[in-house]
């Protein structure tokens, strides 16, 4: 089943790619913002319940989705772009196991324990 929901989430990130391709953006600017929903994980410095709740709002693909949708409501590429790069993290992230987190700890995600 892992293996099955690895694949169904590289089809999202794809699906994510080429909803960046209707937007008129170079392709590094795809490169350069995949990785920034990942300043969710400072709210670790202040303790694990904020942590994940702020990562968790990052990362989650409901959040991705309002986001892009207002950006088509309001007609703003930016607010798309946002969503898109949102959407697109969580799903690379899921290909590699990280879920959700859970308020105990950053390796207790929804798709399981991190590093067991």
């Amino acid at each position: 089943m892992k293996t099955s929901l690895k694949i169904e989430e590289l089809f999202m990130f794809i699906f994510g790619i080429y909803l960046f391709s209707g937007l008129d953006y170079s392709w590094w600017w795809f490169i350069a913002l995949i990785l920034i929903p990942d300043i969710g994980m400072l709210g670790y410095l202040l303790s694990p319940k904020v942590g994940a709740v702020i990562y968790n709002i990052f990362h989650h693909k409901a959040v991705a989705i309002s986001v892009y949708l207002f950006g088509i409501i309001v007609q703003n590429d930016i607010i798309k772009l946002t969503g898109i790069i949102l959407f697109s993290h969580a799903c690379f992230d899921r290909v590699f196991g990280y879920g959700l987190k859970y308020f105990d700890s950053f390796k207790n995600t929804h798709l399981g324990r991190i590093g067991k």
